[in-house]
């Protein structure tokens, strides 16, 4: 096994930004005595591929330099590969755009996780596993659909170099488009299926998403469970007055909201969906979603 880390660098995260402060950062690592190797992604799926052949080649450790999207395409670089029981720890340089998973654990972003690679400070994190017809899809941050989807959906592919004002212009014209839809589902032991029409479904394994949002206040990435959060249909007016309060936690409290913490999700559903998976959007046949406890050691 390698000791060195294996750090991959998406030069395009944060809108160019990684690839200029990407240099300097991984300069001060090694400027602290750790051997850092370091390659550039060139395009989405780059760095799973990168990935893939890294952990081949002995590597053990890894370094996320970018956004949550570059850790993503590392977890699952690795994990579809080498399966749940693959070990391995992952840190964050996060120069990206959203970055929403490090904040449930510090508001310092950048320095804070730098710190955490150079104390060789790591925690064991859960895994969300979505498996779908054509095989799995690991999560670390969470997994959507719905109006959720429907914007990132409509931000990636047409908004997306324009920042957060970009996200903004993608949740108001899907309020325009309002749909409220049935995810047929089911928990646990539930035996019957859950077929009532909803705005959205989150199942979470971090609080934050978007960078700012917070979706799911009650959500723990190392208890072992899914923080399930519900929102039932709702009409236009009363989405805009709802959505500030996804800023602070408190739309949970709206009694068309609920939530609950699950281990399995099975889906029952006619055809494929946007599923919105750490940020990145996927057409999905879903089949079932669970929780791997513990499965990654992450520096935070």
């Amino acid at each position: 096994m390698r000791e060195s880390f294996f750090a991959i660098v998406n030069p395009a995260a944060g809108g160019g930004r990684s690839a200029k402060l990407a240099g300097p950062a991984i300069a001060r690592l090694r400027e602290s005595g750790l051997r850092v190797d370091v390659i550039a992604s060139t395009g989405p799926g780059h760095a799973a591929d990168l990935a893939r052949e890294a952990y081949d080649q002995g590597y053990r450790r890894f370094i996320a330099v970018g956004g949550d999207g570059t850790a993503h395409e590392i977890l699952n670089g690795i994990f579809t590969h080498a399966g749940a029981g693959a070990r391995i720890s992952l840190g964050f340089l996060p120069l990206g755009t959203g970055n929403s998973f490090l904040r449930d654990f510090t508001q310092d972003g950048a320095e804070a996780a730098l710190q955490a690679l150079l104390e060789n400070r790591k925690r064991p994190v859960d895994l969300l596993r979505l498996t779908h017809s054509k095989g799995e899809i690991y999560a670390f941050n969470l997994l959507s659909v719905g109006f959720t989807a429907d914007v990132a959906t409509l931000t990636n592919r047409h908004f997306k170099s324009l920042g957060p004002f970009g996200y903004l212009l993608g949740v108001f014209l899907r309020v325009v488009q309002l749909r409220c839809r049935a995810f047929a589902l089911r928990c646990d032991d539930d035996k019957n299926w859950d077929e009532r029409r909803c705005l959205f479904l989150t199942f979470n394994n971090s609080k934050y998403t978007g960078g700012t949002m917070l979706i799911a206040p009650h959500s723990d990435p190392t208890d072992g469970l899914i923080e399930f959060v519900r929102w039932g249909p709702i009409g236009r007016l009363g989405l805009l007055r709802m959505l500030p309060k996804l800023y602070d936690g408190t739309h949970i409290q709206h009694p068309l909201a609920s939530r609950r913490a699950v281990r399995r999700v099975e889906f029952n559903l006619p055809a494929p969906i946007d599923v919105m998976i750490d940020g990145e959007i996927a057409t999905l046949d879903c089949r079932s979603l669970d929780i791997i406890p513990g499965a990654v050691d992450m520096h935070i």
